[in-house]
């Protein structure tokens, strides 16, 4: 197995992290700069920044923000949220940012990530994908603009036409699970994991270290990302990455999660 990734995540909107449950009912966690740092120094692999409302909204995605991480981080970051173009992803690269993840803005257009893949590289285009289970049925049903709109759309399809297409990482977030501590779907990590060739970070409900034991093992998935679990300070990531190596499973001492793909 390969080294799997610790990835705290930061969701935010305003300027500010927020922290909800099943994409609701959000609540103010922090700067996200300073909880990046706070990650960076704390051993984590790297770092993601969602802009939850950037697609709702018809906005663009935080590029200050992106600046005043990147000039303090060592580690990788990944932004998201209101990408709708090639120049909009250039735009987070030239602030620092190292991959571009994208979501409703593939599923409009799909185009998007091959135009990406082709200018940017595969290794800077991530495609996240949020799900909800489909009642009374192992499938998962693709959501939009921050969770809020449902699409008649088979997550496993998706996952499967958007590397095709060129995304090299799926970030896949169970809104099922989100902020409910009740651990990954393990179901839905693995049917993703064994359908596609590019690594998977699993996304939404982490409530104890064992989940990430979970996530690795049972799920498959080469990253496993946390949000308040992280913020609250609940969970240690120094405690995750010894559970892990305890279990089997590689992963990256604080001083290779150090270093960063690009000179800031």
């Amino acid at each position: 197995m390969k080294s799997v990734r610790i990835i705290p995540c930061m969701d935010v909107d305003g300027g500010r992290v927020k922290k909800g449950v099943r994409f609701l009912d959000l609540v103010d966690a922090g700067d996200p700069v300073d909880l990046a740092v706070r990650y960076d120094a704390e051993g984590a692999d790297e770092v993601v920044f969602l802009d939850i409302t950037a697609s709702h909204e018809g906005r663009e995605t935080m590029v200050e923000v992106v600046e005043r991480a990147a000039d303090r981080l060592f580690i990788p970051l990944t932004v998201g949220g209101g990408v709708r173009s090639v120049d909009d992803a250039k735009k987070l690269l030239y602030a620092g940012a190292d991959k571009v993840s994208v979501n409703t803005a593939a599923l409009e257009r799909p185009e998007l990530i091959t135009e990406m893949a082709r200018e940017l590289g595969s290794q800077c285009v991530v495609v996240a994908i949020d799900v909800k289970r489909v009642s009374g049925a192992v499938r998962w049903s693709v959501y939009t603009h921050g969770g809020r709109r449902a699409l008649r759309l088979d997550a496993l399809a998706w996952a499967v036409e958007a590397v095709e297409r060129g995304a090299g990482e799926l970030l896949v977030t169970s809104m099922d699970r989100d902020g409910t501590g009740s651990g990954f779907d393990i179901a839905l990590t693995r049917a993703v994991t064994d359908a596609v060739s590019v690594p998977v970070i699993a996304s939404g409900g982490v409530g104890g270290v064992a989940d990430f034991v979970e996530g690795a093992l049972s799920g498959r998935a080469e990253g496993l990302l946390a949000a308040g679990v992280f913020h609250r300070r609940e969970i240690a990531i120094a405690d995750v990455k010894e559970a892990l190596a305890a279990a089997g499973v590689g992963v990256r001492p604080a001083s290779q999660a150090g270093v960063s793909l690009h000179d800031h």
